[in-house]
């Protein structure tokens, strides 16, 4: 019997502008997405509850103003707590990519530690470098990590655009926690060496222990700040011509990975 396409959320509006990269992933790993304004989801909440995972995309929600991520958070904490709670209660599946990600930091969802998914414990700042990066990095993704979708993987190259990707806090307990707990899921890494990178160019903002992804302890609850909506085919990458093995390009470009092992989850989980 064949398997139903698990359906997704893609929340759209306000700067948010990466919906057509982000709703083609999800076909192509398998899923059927569907776009939703941000004000839709407001006045019908109940709409989420019809699909099994939901996308936070990137882009610059309101303009970034008060910054990244945060007037998209206080909207959907004082209207959409509620129903995001029941959503994740139920085992599905919630991505954050870029301002996706500074949303969900900033809402609270990450790190979701003793489930407490609205109150916000970390912060994404300013870039040390003080301006905005857009480049590639290399990402090791950590096997110690619970999270649903980076499973099996190991390192990627993967693109980043942001101007405040910094994961920031006094609390070095809280850090230690979430270090302890696998809830970092992928990391900045130099190239030649594999290692965890602390400067610029290989660590983008300068982000504590180059923490480029967190999870909650559950591992389906994810955000990071690279695109791997933007690494959907090998000619996506600036060098996609070295990635020909005996002559021939791979079919996918790797950042489609994470979206097959989030297709794979939802569709083991409701067979």
């Amino acid at each position: 019997m064949m398997l139903m396409k698990p359906p997704v959320l893609i929340i759209t509006g306000y700067g948010l502008n990466c919906e057509a990269e982000s709703k083609y992933a999800w076909e192509l790993a398998g899923c059927a997405p569907a776009l939703v304004h941000f004000n839709d989801l407001l006045d019908r909440p109940a709409v989420l509850h019809d699909h099994r995972a939901l996308m936070f995309i990137g882009g610059f929600s309101y303009g970034d103003h008060m910054g990244s991520g945060h007037a998209f958070a206080l909207r959907a904490r004082h209207r959409l707590s509620d129903d995001l709670s029941r959503f994740i209660a139920q085992g599905k599946l919630v991505l954050g990519v870029c301002n996706g990600f500074q949303i969900m930091v900033k809402l609270g969802l990450l790190p979701g530690l003793d489930g407490a998914f609205f109150e916000q414990r970390l912060s994404l700042m300013q870039n040390d470098c003080g301006t905005f990066q857009n480049f590639w990095i290399q990402l090791r993704f950590e096997p110690r990590s619970p999270c649903v979708f980076t499973r099996g993987l190991d390192t990627m190259p993967l693109p980043i655009r942001h101007g405040e990707g910094k994961i920031f806090t006094p609390d070095t307990s809280l850090l230690r926690r979430i270090e302890d707990e696998g809830c970092v899921a992928c990391r900045y890494v130099d190239p030649s060496t594999g290692e965890p990178a602390q400067s610029h160019p290989h660590n983008p903002n300068g982000s504590l222990n180059a923490i480029a992804g967190i999870c909650d302890p559950s591992g389906r609850v994810f955000g990071l700040m690279p695109h791997p909506e933007a690494y959907l085919y090998p000619e996506n990458h600036p060098q996609w011509d070295f990635q020909r093995e005996n002559g021939t390009l791979p079919e996918s470009g790797l950042g489609l990975q994470l979206f097959k092992n989030a297709s794979r989850y939802l569709k083991e989980a409701s067979a």
